[in-house]
């Protein structure tokens, strides 16, 4: 066995043994004590490569049975997703020329990863990241695909990297927030029930990274952590029972526009404009 082979596998190993269980804090674990976390391989990544793992990751916006490529005016481009410095990176910006799409109108980019396959009901899934600092989202969460009568968006964490005097009211503090949604979107089928609840950090989330996290311990209750500690549940109205893939989006919001100068999304440096996730690992009791 060469060198080079002997050592990816010390690596590999000491990558498994470094995170064989969630992270918890002394007394936060959850799990029942007849039971314990398994990781799910293909629902987790140290994003240790070179570029995205596409057999667990999907970067380009359209495909799959998905049809969203963004919200105006940030257009969702799969470029704007990397692999680097053991961290999946998304970073936003100008577009080089106004783009009209389907009758919307797209000034700037950012970017969507999508996991290849679903979680289910009983899994618990956390990410470490960082937010960017400008104004545009950073976020992991959840959703199934269409179904007329049953659409599920589970947000684990949702959060903007700055306002300014042009964000909604309601909103300002969000870019120093822990929040969390269950949402039954709407479809010609059914109207939208939103539940959420979220808390408020000391440390802004685009100054360090938090470790963001959720156990769908069952169709009636979802549990959210932050940096291993309970926070609070939501406990959905309706049965919350569908397969839901990962999702980490960076986009924009018109409760927290784009400054007409364009200001750090368009002046910031690559690590204001950029959301760093450190890893994603999900688990399932057995």
């Amino acid at each position: 066995m060469n060198l080079k082979i002997t050592c990816s596998i010390i690596f590999m190993l000491f990558s498994l043994f470094s995170w064989a269980q969630p992270t918890f804090k002394p007394g936060q674990d959850p799990k029942p004590e007849s039971k314990k976390w398994v990781a799910v391989n293909y629902l987790s990544d140290e994003f240790e490569g070179q570029i995205p793992d596409l057999e667990k990751w999907q970067i380009e916006p359209i495909g799959n049975d998905w049809v969203w490529d963004g919200r105006p005016p940030a257009l969702f481009k799969a470029e704007n997703v990397k692999v680097k410095s053991g961290k999946l990176q998304v970073t936003v910006g100008k577009l080089d020329e106004v783009l009209e799409k389907n009758g919307k109108i797209f000034t700037h980019q950012g970017g969507i990863v999508r996991s290849i396959k679903p979680g289910n009901v009983g899994m618990y899934f956390e990410c470490k990241m960082k937010a960017n600092a400008t104004v545009m989202s950073s976020t992991f969460w959840l959703m199934t695909k269409y179904d007329c009568y049953k659409k599920l968006e589970t947000d684990i964490q949702e959060c903007v990297g700055r306002t300014t005097e042009l964000t909604h009211s309601w909103a300002q503090g969000w870019d120093s927030i822990f929040h969390s949604n269950a949402i039954h979107r709407p479809t010609e089928c059914v109207e939208k029930l939103q539940l959420q609840d979220a808390v408020k950090l000391a440390v802004p989330n685009h100054q360090k990274f938090y470790v963001y996290a959720a156990w769908w311990k069952s169709p009636h209750e979802i549990q959210f952590f932050l940096d291993g500690e309970y926070q609070y549940s939501i406990n959905p109205k309706v049965e919350w029972d569908m397969p839901a893939f990962i999702h980490m989006a960076i986009e924009t919001y018109d409760w927290n526009p784009i400054p007409a100068e364009g200001g750090l999304v368009e002046s910031g440096t690559h690590e204001q404009r950029t959301t760093l996730y450190e890893w994603v690992r999900t688990w399932k009791l057995e």
